[in-house]
């Protein structure tokens, strides 16, 4: 027989009408039977099922079945990186529209918590685009969000959005160096 990668492929000495019943038979998908293709070819049971022992329908169909499943993961795996890059583009995209913004912005229009959110939304998205860790993005982000401001001085304020800025700018260059 064939090897494997072939095994679906029509056989020497495999009459057309053979191969048109493997043929039938293999494309039944799970659901294929000896019966079915008989009845849908209007032949006799007893003939396809000696072309079937003949032409060893079953181990053909199964090889068959396993490329047909190796194609579908190859390709549900390209799909999936895909995804995962054009995740991190927009990512990136995002967390440097964010640190330009961040540049320009009034800190007392912006709560230090919305942009610790704004920071770890990001990070989580690229993270999981790149198939990261997320408990280190998590555990690095902890102790900022729970800080209370509603006590600081509009002075103080500001400079806790410098430092959250700076700190968003660190990040996402050491992020930038994971990716390279």
């Amino acid at each position: 027989m064939a090897d494997s990668a072939e095994a679906w492929e029509r056989r020497p000495g495999e009459s057309s009408a053979a191969w048109e019943a493997f043929a039938c038979y293999r494309d039944l998908g799970l659901s294929r039977s000896i019966g079915k293709v008989a009845e849908r070819l209007a032949k006799s049971r007893t003939l396809i099922e000696r072309w079937s022992t003949a032409h060893r329908w079953v181990l053909r169909a199964e090889a068959w079945d396993r490329e047909q499943d190796r194609l579908w993961r190859a390709e549900r795996h390209q799909a999936a990186r895909e995804v995962a890059r054009r995740h991190a583009r927009l990512a990136s995209a995002a967390q440097s529209k964010i640190v330009a913004q961040l540049q320009q912005l009034d800190p007392s229009r912006l709560s230090p918590s919305d942009v610790i959110r704004w920071l770890e939304v990001t990070i989580r998205i690229e993270r999981q685009a790149y198939g990261m860790d997320l408990t280190d993005a998590a555990a690095h982000s902890a102790g900022p969000e729970t800080t209370d401001v509603s006590g600081l001085t509009d002075e103080e304020r500001r400079s806790r959005m410098e430092q959250l800025r700076r700190e968003l700018e660190s990040r996402i260059g050491t992020l930038s160096g994971e990716q390279s």
